[in-house]
């Protein structure tokens, strides 16, 4: 009997770039085009979404200062899913990421599932971000109509990834670039304001006085730190993206222990150490948090002038950056589906320049009908692509954390010297990870908004894991009869052939006897 997976666990025509960096390109076909201070930039961009810079207000006007326990737990929790995702990506390089673990450690039909939700969920991604982007550029070229705008950085943004990965990889070197730039001066400039140091501060800088003064630090009940999980969990979806890109890096390997040991101070600067600025420059009940958005406020606190515009400005880069890796994350997904045999072989397809350019455009054309689907029918249609992908994030880190269970003994197994990434107290924290997903999963069914996302959600997931296992069955069966099949070819065969042996000594003997 014959294994359907090769020694290293994978099934054949898997690609495994586990061996080390390839000059030429990447051995499943995909060009290595990144370079180092892409992934870097990738990495640090990765955490910064959008959602930080629009959403962080609501959050803290539903929590007040406690928001910050909110976001450290739900950073603790993506800090511990991307060490087990770069426990296994630095031992297997590849462009399907957690799918492809998925499919070598638990089964064909668990990476075709948790691909094709997680490809779902950034094309319905594309169309918000493109919408987003849309509405601020229209703002300030309002000749030009929204949808035209939408159209035109789903265009421009496809071009590039179209291009070629190092295309990709510029784009988002700079735009990862603004954003942390823009943060990191955010948080100096807000740190002296908040001590009154800073020359010309509109600010009377009231220290950390702010974090209790207006009700105590739970002014809303320790209970509201369990709201805010649900208001800032999302926020932090992207971070996984750069081990996908990782497998078109001159070196994978080096590329994800770098992104997985940064992890840490990137959460805790960039969301804490913001987040942190705006609580102690303003109260956390203060009208302008909501009116103006979180940073806009605590910009115009300080005298900051046409400190909306400024931030416009960073939104919109963190919109266009968020809209370029969702288009590069659900291409690569769709052509690691497609290598493995379950998506369209064409996806799997590459160009001389090393794109995978069919998987980019059935990518953006879904995107293009979501966006449609935003002006034509916002609240029914839309709305449900929003809400039925809206807990996929959670189901990712579930399946990455369920996977790392299984992939890390067959690590170990096949080859253990690439072992160079460690998911810390293994198995116990794996498993007490699972446990806060599953929580907030739970927790997010008492709130209506929640609920709605996590049923809908889960409607989808049953509905293409059904799908996959309805694929499984079909391989097994036409498997069964191939065997069966063949076996029944072998057989006459040999029986012919034991005819002719046991035939020449009967002759022999036939002879002996008239001799």
């Amino acid at each position: 009997m014959t294994s359907k997976t090769t020694p290293t666990g994978h099934r054949p025509g898997a690609p495994d770039r586990s061996d080390g960096p390839d000059p030429s390109g990447s051995s499943d076909g995909l060009r290595a085009g990144l370079k180092n201070r892409h992934l870097s930039m990738i990495a640090i961009g990765g955490v910064i979404g959008a959602g930080l810079f629009v959403g962080s207000g609501t959050g803290i006007a539903a929590a007040g200062p406690a928001i910050l326990i909110s976001y450290a737990l739900v950073g603790m929790m993506v800090v511990f899913v991307m060490r087990m995702l770069g426990e296994m990506a630095a031992a297997r390089p590849s462009s399907g990421s957690f799918s492809a673990y998925a499919d070598q450690a638990l089964g064909r039909w668990a990476g075709f599932s948790i691909g094709w939700l997680y490809w779902f969920f950034w094309v319905v991604v594309l169309a918000v971000e493109a919408t987003a982007g849309a509405k601020i550029l229209e703002g300030w070229v309002p000749g030009v109509p929204q949808w035209a705008w939408a159209l035109i950085v789903m265009i421009v943004l496809t071009a590039t990834n179209l291009v070629s990965v190092g295309s990709y990889g510029e784009f988002e070197f700079w735009f990862a670039g603004i954003k942390v730039v823009a943060i990191g001066a955010f948080v100096i400039v807000g740190l002296l304001a908040v001590f009154g140091v800073l020359p010309g501060s509109d600010n009377p800088g009231a220290g950390f006085a702010h974090l209790t003064d207006a009700g105590g630090f739970f002014p809303k009940g320790p209970g509201a730190i369990l709201t805010g999980v649900l208001m800032v969990v999302f926020s932090f979806m992207g971070s996984e993206i750069v081990t996908l890109a990782a497998g078109e890096s001159e070196n994978p390997q080096r590329a994800v222990q770098k992104a997985t040991n940064s992890v840490i101070w990137r959460i805790a600067v960039f969301y804490l150490g913001s987040i942190f600025v705006v609580l102690t420059l303003l109260p956390w009940n203060d009208a302008s948090l909501l009116k103006d958005g979180s940073y806009v406020a605590a910009l115009n606190s300080i005298g900051i002038p046409h400190a909306g515009q400024v931030m416009n400005v960073i939104v919109l880069t963190a919109v266009l950056s968020c809209l370029n890796s969702g288009l590069y994350t659900a291409s690569r997904m769709a052509f690691s589906l497609g290598e493995r045999g379950d998506a369209p072989k064409g996806f799997a397809r590459v160009n001389k320049r090393g794109v995978p350019q069919a998987a980019i455009l059935s990518s953006v054309v879904f995107g293009f009908v979501a966006v449609f689907f935003n002006y034509q029918w916002p609240d029914t249609v839309f709305q449900f692509l929003l809400n039925s992908s809206g807990a996929v994030a959670l189901f990712v880190w579930l399946v990455i954390c369920f996977t790392q269970l299984r992939m890390r003994g067959m690590i170990l197994r096949e080859s253990p010297e690439k072992l160079v990434v460690r998911m810390w107290l293994f198995p116990y924290l794996t498993w007490a990870t699972i446990a806060m997903i599953s929580f907030v999963l739970v927790y997010m069914l008492t709130d209506a908004d929640g609920r709605q996302q996590v049923l809908l959600s889960l409607l989808v997931a049953a509905l293409v894991v059904a799908i996959a296992l309805v694929r499984d069955a079909r391989h097994r069966k036409a498997a069964a009869s191939g065997a069966v099949l063949a076996a029944g070819v072998a057989a006459p065969a040999g029986a012919e052939a034991a005819q002719a042996v046991g035939a020449a000594p009967a002759a022999g003997s036939a002879q002996e006897a008239g001799a």
